[in-house]
């Protein structure tokens, strides 16, 4: 099973229940592993500490959909020109409310449907999800 999700370090709790659940799941720093007998590569983000302009570009390359909780991503002008340079597929945990590991996860698992539908989109797009909606940010 190749990768298909990348969990951004805003999120390494939901990164880390995420892998134990879906062999398609990585996130920066991740050693890779196995999953049902498939072995996972280790991600070629390496570290937490990776500017988004730098590991935006090699997400993206690597045709990944993004999961995180950055909900500022489409208002930081460096970070949309990177998405749209890039066509990164970002889809941004937006609820404004702070959430914990559970809770970012209730989201995730509560959409999931959604995010495997854009994920066979091609991109360069930003979607925001919470637990009741699902939206198209740029």
């Amino acid at each position: 099973m190749a990768v298909r999700f990348y969990v951004d370090a805003d999120t390494l709790g939901l990164a880390h229940s995420l892998v134990r659940l879906r062999g398609d799941v990585t996130y920066p720093g991740d050693p890779g592993g196995t999953f049902k007998g498939i072995h996972r590569p280790p991600c070629p983000v390496g570290t937490t500490d990776v500017a988004d302009t730098v590991w935006i570009p090699i997400v993206a390359a690597a045709g990944w959909l993004v999961l995180t909780r950055d909900r500022s991503i489409a208002r930081r002008p460096h970070e949309l020109a990177s998405v749209m340079a890039s066509g990164a597929r970002p889809v941004t945990i937006s609820s404004k409310e702070k959430l914990d590991n559970w809770h970012l996860l209730e989201v995730v698992m509560t959409q999931w449907r959604r995010i495997e539908g854009v994920a066979q989109l091609p991109g360069p797009f930003i979607y925001g999800a919470t637990r009741t909606s699902f939206t198209e940010i740029a």
